[in-house]
């Protein structure tokens, strides 16, 4: 875009821009990683519900054809349909609002671009809030859920508290009251405003699903011949909080006490006489889980049929808190451990404390200090809801021993002697850690040193070679020096030994 001439307006386009640059870096691969789990599972219930909803229009519609259901069957059954109708309609409309903000964040197959920015924050603002497709959606949720519950008096007494559309405002992130579209929309990411769209969709079809069923079960009971079988898989829900629990139901659509189901989940074996089988589990801890549900039932040729099968859902961290490592997932005795620690309350609402170790900094940088192996814990208290992050304590790992280019083995003469100090030194370590030598034992033998016994000796009280500089001038090709006993000190303080060194002179 043309920058304005005026220098005032420069800068503050300048600054908006920066600002932009900056919020798009803080949305991180973990947390788009999380809403695309909980967007595929959103969708993978969707077809679930989209199978039971056939079932119940399939079987409506045959109830109409048989004489002792066909009177009851006529006064449910369009209704059933309307229900349907209508939640066909929101649904495409939905599809088309994705479609939009993908486009919107860079998908263009047209000219072969196949993917989106999935961490756009201006896509959906632009979207739901600047072109006005927020109140759109909202009115079409409103009218949608008005439209069922007027289907029937009874539907509407039925339903009117429970139908599963919420409509209220969500909660700000920052504590502002704003509308609905700008709390759901604002500088959300396009992945997270997809999955947004995938929680509508199912709001939608479960709607429609509890509608249905409902008309279903006016007409009575009726002896059903099922001509296919179905395993099916719910859950209470895809994105929940620590300390919650999952509630998780498994069974057979089209269920006929033939099919003698035989349901294990998580584990945990039940006998389904009733066609399903339901259980409410242990959230866990922060990120993505799966629980595996077994369905085993009897398919129409009597044989067992068995369906692997499992539930996916993402705990959340209360507040939007969170902590990164920024080198290593362990903290480190004797040297500084930064961690950045994000918060989604703000830091006025925001405490953060330490055990088996002590925090120094503020806002979103700390570092951590330990000083015993074992564990530490830091604990992240964000409007009044706390959550524990458990890390390791180690040990910085041994150094080894290095003279000149090399760590031990074959070594020309002239390149040994040329030396004046021997080394610690960390291999494959992320942080910069130094380790000083305070000691060590060096026996000379071979060629050079075949007389008096054959091996001679010299000691080191520090990392300078210069006690044994006579010695080493007395190497030549054939001789074997060996460093033994080296001992060092690290930042954490603490002498150690570490391994040998020998060199062979050639």
């Amino acid at each position: 875009m043309a920058l304005p001439k005026e220098p005032r307006q420069k800068m503050i386009n300048i600054m908006y821009l920066v600002l932009t640059a900056i919020l798009a870096l803080n949305v991180s691969a973990e947390i788009l990683n999380a809403f695309k789990v909980v967007d595929r599972s959103l969708l993978k219930s969707n077809e679930s519900i989209d199978v039971s909803n056939e079932t119940l229009l399939k079987s409506l519609a045959k109830k109409k054809t048989t004489p002792e259901t066909a009177e009851k069957a006529a006064i449910w059954e369009p209704k059933a349909a309307e229900a349907k109708r209508m939640a066909d309609q929101l649904i495409a409309k939905i599809v088309q609002y994705k479609d939009s903000l993908k486009i919107a964040s860079g998908y263009n197959p047209a000219k072969g671009v196949n993917d989106f920015k999935e961490d756009d924050l201006e896509a959906a603002t632009r979207l739901f809030i600047v072109n006005g497709k927020g109140p759109a959606l909202l009115q079409d949720l409103t009218s949608f859920k008005n439209g069922l519950l007027g289907l029937d008096p009874q539907i509407q007494k039925e339903f009117a508290a429970k139908l599963p559309i919420d409509l209220t405002v969500p909660p700000s992130a920052t504590g502002s009251n704003n509308n609905w579209e700008y709390n759901y929309f604002h500088m959300t990411p396009t992945i997270a405003a997809l999955t947004i769209l995938s929680k509508f969709e199912n709001d939608v079809k479960n709607a429609e699903n509890q509608v249905v069923t409902y008309c279903h079960n006016q007409i009575g009971q009726v002896e059903v011949i099922y001509n296919k079988s179905v395993a099916l898989v719910s859950q209470s829900a895809n994105y929940i909080m620590p300390g919650q629990k999952v509630k998780v139901k498994a069974g057979v659509g089209i269920f006929s006490s033939a099919a003698a189901p035989r349901i294990s989940i998580g584990g945990q074996s039940f006998n389904a006489t009733e066609g399903y089988a339901e259980t409410e589990l242990d959230a866990g801890g922060s990120g993505a889980h799966s629980i595996p549900v077994t369905i085993v039932y009897k398919g129409q040729d009597g044989k067992d049929v068995t369906v692997n099968d499992k539930v996916e859902y993402t705990v959340g961290v209360p507040g939007g808190a969170a902590i990164m490592l920024d080198k290593m997932n362990v903290f480190y005795i004797g040297v500084p451990n930064p961690i950045t620690i994000s918060s989604g309350s703000g830091w006025d609402k925001t405490n953060v404390s330490m055990s088996g170790g002590s925090l120094s900094g503020s806002g979103s940088n700390r570092t951590v200090t330990v000083s015993t192996p074992g564990k530490a814990t830091i604990t992240v208290t964000a409007d009044g809801k706390s959550s524990t992050f458990d890390f390791r304590v180690k040990t910085i790992p041994d150094p080894i021993g290095m003279v000149g280019p090399s760590k031990g083995g074959r070594m020309p003469s002239n390149v040994f002697k040329a030396q004046d100090f021997i080394r610690a030194e960390l291999q494959n370590f992320d942080f910069d850690a130094r380790f000083n030598v305070v000691g060590a034992t060096v026996y000379f033998a071979g060629a050079g040193f075949n007389t008096g016994g054959g091996v001679q000796t010299g000691t080191l009280s520090n990392g300078s070679l210069a006690s044994i500089k006579s010695k080493m001038e007395l190497c030549k090709p054939g001789s074997t020096v060996t460093f033994d006993d080296l001992k060092v000190v690290g930042p954490d303080g603490r002498q150690r030994t570490i391994p040998p060194i020998s060199f062979v002179l050639f």
